[in-house]
């Protein structure tokens, strides 16, 4: 049997009148809205943390190579930036309110935030590159779990993952191991 379209225009026109404090979110929207909220206010708090330390990092970089590494972390310093900035916006439509508690951000981050000991590139680029592997793999299970029950904040999730990938993959070419091979 083919698959067929059919809307019920007169249910949906109900609904939507019905229906107008809850903004965009319809019932095409099947979330747990308050577990949702919370993972992206997790993630809201771990793009905070990703931009705190690369700016850091940046900023107190030292070696030959300084100014490049420095430049590369001032650009994903303003990704993650937007990303924070792009889900707290996804959290306000949804009809929740971005947790942006200095207090708690650290406790609610996927990644963790360490200043450096030292300013040696190597192991700043290490620790950005660590958690850009922590954030992949904990972005990719959100898209998982959100699968088709929000496909708006699905896409968003996707496409921040996209640019984490591709963070992941800046860092790596630039990241040498230890003589001992351990990551």
């Amino acid at each position: 049997m083919p698959n067929q379209f059919a809307l019920d225009i007169s249910k949906i026109r109900e609904e939507a009148r019905r229906d107008i404090t809850k903004g965009p979110v319809t019932p095409a929207n099947t979330a747990d809205l308050e577990r949702l909220l919370d993972v992206l206010n997790q993630v809201v708090a771990t793009e905070m943390v990703c931009y705190l330390r690369y700016t850091q990092n940046a900023i107190v970089a030292q070696g030959i190579h300084r100014q490049q590494v420095a430049d590369m972390f001032r650009e994903h310093a303003g990704e993650e930036l937007d990303h924070f900035q792009r889900v707290s916006d996804r959290i306000n439509q949804l009809g929740g309110s971005p947790d942006m508690d200095p207090a708690t951000l650290v406790a609610r981050s996927h990644t963790e935030y360490e200043t450096p000991a030292e300013t040696d590139l190597q192991e700043m680029i290490r620790e950005n590159f660590v958690a850009e592997r922590i954030v992949i793999e904990t972005y990719t299970e959100i898209v998982r779990w959100i699968g088709e029950s929000d496909p708006t904040t699905r896409r968003l999730i996707e496409d921040i993952l996209k640019e984490e990938e591709d963070h992941a993959d800046e860092l790596n070419d630039l990241y040498q191991p230890t003589a001992s091979g351990s990551a």
